[in-house]
């Protein structure tokens, strides 16, 4: 069974367009949650992440962090893994 992923996004957010991309490559389903003009959705996120930039995301439990982070674990081939 696939691990829960949850993104928190904006919408023309350069950064969480690409996570989203490379996640749907892959077929992964997301919950994508939108901070656009929330500001008690972005405070969580910063509650949550410890982190002010978008997009933050997590697989599972375990908070990745942005879109860097993202492409980082799949060039090192573990994000399949962690995505299982």
């Amino acid at each position: 069974m696939a691990k829960p992923v949850v993104l928190y996004t904006t919408q023309y957010c350069p950064y969480c367009i690409r996570a989203k991309q490379l996640l749907a490559s892959k077929g992964v389903d997301y919950q994508e949650i939108a901070v656009d003009g929330k500001p008690q959705l972005r405070e969580e996120m910063i509650q949550k992440s410890g982190r002010y930039t978008v997009p933050q995301i997590w697989i599972g439990d375990e908070h990745v962090g942005g879109c860097d982070e993202l492409y980082v674990l799949e060039r090192q081939g573990r994000l399949d893994a962690m995505l299982r």
